[in-house]
């Protein structure tokens, strides 16, 4: 399978971004890959936005069988939340689980006026009624595929596909 251009990707998503903001605009990157692509979104657009990353893995319904795959990273959200209008930033969107946990975590910060989700790419598989509202891509994958995005020391976003035998 040939996978798109990651970089290609976060230009279309970055000018979606640009198109939704509002004077009471805020982004907020998952970490990590969702932080990645809100700092260069942030380096592209080149306007003063209030900005902030969570690590939702401690808000995740299912931890108990999960665990922490890293080690987590912390969440910093230096602004109040209320009444901005959000726009959460991730890199895969899966089952709609990270976008929950990352969703429950900003209600700790205050109540926005209203969130949307910004994703590189959806790969399918949703299994809660979550989806998100700007995309770079979609590329459905089996259950046995996972597709990973990294950063390199340049900065150079790279996806990559792997199969389990599972």
């Amino acid at each position: 399978m040939q996978l798109p251009d990651p970089e290609t990707l976060l230009a279309e998503i970055t000018a979606k971004v640009q198109a939704q903001l509002q004077p009471n605009t805020a982004l907020v990157g998952i970490h990590s890959g969702g932080v990645w692509l809100m700092n260069r979104i942030l380096d592209s657009i080149k306007q003063d936005i209030p900005h902030g990353m969570l690590d939702a893995a401690f808000y995740r319904d299912d931890y108990a069988q999960r665990g922490l795959k890293t080690e987590p990273k912390p969440s910093n959200i230096a602004f109040d939340v209320t009444d901005k209008h959000i726009i959460l930033i991730d890199d895969i969107f899966y089952t709609g689980r990270t976008t929950r946990a990352a969703m429950n975590e900003l209600f700790d910060y205050g109540r926005p006026a209203s969130i949307q989700l910004a994703v590189l790419i959806n790969r399918g598989g949703g299994e809660l009624p979550i989806t998100p509202d700007i995309v770079g891509a979609e590329i459905l994958l089996k259950p046995n595929q996972n597709l990973q995005l990294s950063q390199d020391t340049k900065g150079k976003l790279h996806l990559t596909l792997e199969a389990s035998d599972a």
